[in-house]
């Protein structure tokens, strides 16, 4: 007996050991300096940086804004490979709505309001890119490892449900004087401008609905539309330029892409496009002398006026890269304006979700029937905000710099050509070709409008409406590929082939024929 429970003594001393053992062990292996969870603060700074779209990559190349002249850094194929992945961010916006409510937050607070319209801007703009995405199932992590994908209509249904449901609960925090919300890069953590983000950008989705407004009536695109431009109250929207989400450069680490830093690589290996230049000199507009320079063959050897809109010259996105390579090298193309956009590292900020488009959105939206208003003044007010954001007068003067051939130093101001260019917008306007009429012909100056508005901004959005509009006119040949075709859409992520195999098959089968196909037509181009 004693034996027995010498056993039973010697057991539970031995468990008692392990056990405070392994208790030990934890609480060796914390480490106290390093927080053990991140606040929802920070998560939010981190997913309104990743929604960041910059200037000075592939994006603008199929915007045809610039284009590449010298294949070892780029081209100008639409050879689309994978779409955006922000499903690692998305997963980061679900940590910042669960690490809101757990320091304390109520069920409806700043983070959660925002979470919904993360959750509507990047599901959205993924299924821009690819068509039918997973969604519903997409955020469950290891609970659910093969997630089926959600229709294309789904999604901005789902989204468009997300930005209203935003609205109402930032009008609720606002009418509580709840501004919680910290780590905001883009409007100091303000909840009344991010509501007028949300408002905003709500506008741009319907606007990429417009081919379903008269075929899916559940989508009631054109009631959301009146609804949203006839309550100021219940869905204020930017009002002003000031009212932009926009992303600033600064110094001495966040310099803006195209800088003096890397002018010798970038500066002379990108020509500006036609379908770019070529529209504004059509237009005679003067933004061209912000954001261009004259061809330096016609300026110096053909000896034409440096301001005259026809020495302005970009090359056609479809030439061999080849026979464009030799024509930038003798300076036949007009460049991106080195003082605009080289000479300093903060340059200008990147519109990420802005005025100017949401004005001319709101044009289209009307000349579409959608709602009753002034399409005409909301036309106006789009093409002064745009021409305003490069400073130039409604009627005035402006000064146009243009690089001195030869000079090494673009951050002199010596080594720059000064012009004073007069600008009187009434003239511009009444321009037949600019002037805005009602039906299809105001449509395509709208477009236009818009096309001139978005250079260097909000990133694919341009290519979007192309797809949707073909306004402007993109051209296309052998520097182009792609069988001379603008691809409609870009592939599925990679991963998806791999560990979501089942999903991802039945995905292409049910949309462009089992083939992951660039040039098929999603649902909302039908």
């Amino acid at each position: 007996m004693k034996k027995i429970f010498k056993n039973y003594l010697l057991l539970a001393v031995v468990l008692l050991t392990v056990t405070s053992c392994k208790k030990s062990f934890e609480e060796l292996t914390q480490n106290t300096n390093k927080p053990s969870s991140v606040p929802a603060s920070l998560l939010f700074n981190g997913i309104v940086n990743k929604m960041a779209d910059l200037p000075e990559n592939q994006n603008e190349i199929y915007d045809q804004y610039y284009l590449y002249n010298y294949d070892y850094y780029g081209n100008n194929r639409y050879d689309l490979g994978s779409g955006d992945d922000y499903y690692p961010t998305l997963k980061n916006v679900v940590a910042m709505e669960q690490q809101a409510i757990k320091s304390g937050s109520a069920a409806v607070n700043p983070y959660s309001a925002l979470g919904k319209f993360f959750r509507a801007y990047f599901f959205s703009k993924m299924s821009l890119e690819m068509g039918d995405i997973p969604m519903t199932q997409a955020l469950q992590g290891i609970d659910n490892l093969e997630p089926t994908y959600d229709t294309q209509k789904a999604v901005m249904q789902q989204s468009l449900t997300w930005l209203e449901s935003a609205n109402t609960d930032l009008t609720t925090l606002i009418s509580a004087g709840d501004n919680t919300l910290q780590g905001d890069i883009y409007l100091n953590n303000s909840l009344v401008q991010w509501q007028k983000v949300v408002n905003t950008f709500r506008i741009r989705l319907l606007i990429q609905l417009s081919k379903k407004a008269t075929t899916d009536a559940d989508m009631n695109i054109p009631s959301q539309f009146a609804a949203i431009i006839g309550d100021a109250k219940k869905y204020p929207l930017m009002t002003s330029s000031a009212d932009n989400l926009q992303y600033t450069f600064v110094t001495p680490n966040n310099f803006y892409p195209s800088n003096p830093n890397n002018f010798g690589q970038s500066g002379s290996r990108k020509n500006t496009s036609a379908t770019y230049i070529g529209l504004l000199t059509q237009l005679k507009d003067p933004r061209v002398y912000v954001t261009a320079e004259p061809a330096r063959d016609l300026v110096d050897n053909q000896k034409q006026n440096p301001t005259d809109f026809a020495s302005f010259v970009g090359a056609d996105a479809g030439l061999d890269l080849g026979v464009m390579y030799n024509n930038a090298g003798l300076q036949k193309y007009s460049f991106i304006n080195r003082k605009h956009f080289y000479s300093t590292f903060t340059g200008e900020p990147s519109i990420q979700i802005g005025y100017p488009e949401l004005m001319l959105n709101i044009a289209e939206g009307i000349n579409r029937g959608w709602a009753t208003g002034d399409a005409e003044s909301y036309y106006i007010n789009g093409i002064k905000a745009s021409m305003a954001s490069y400073g130039i007068p409604d009627n005035g003067a402006f000064t146009a710099y243009f690089y001195r051939p030869g000079s090494t130093d673009v951050t002199a101001a010596a080594n720059y050509d000064t012009y004073s260019i007069p600008a009187n917008f009434t003239t511009y306007y009444n321009q037949a070709s600019v002037k805005y009429t009602a039906g299809a012909a105001g449509l395509t100056a709208i477009l236009q409008q818009k096309y001139l508005a978005l250079f260097r901004h909000s990133g694919l959005e341009s290519y979007f409406t192309y797809r949707r509009t073909l306004v402007p006119n993109f051209t296309t040949g052998p520097g182009t590929g792609n069988s001379g075709r603008i691809a409609l859409r870009f592939k599925y992520l990679s991963a998806e082939r791999t560990s979501n195999a089942t999903n991802y098959n039945k995905a292409l089968q049910s949309q462009f024929g089992g083939n992951d196909d660039i040039n098929g037509v999603m649902w909302i181009l039908k």
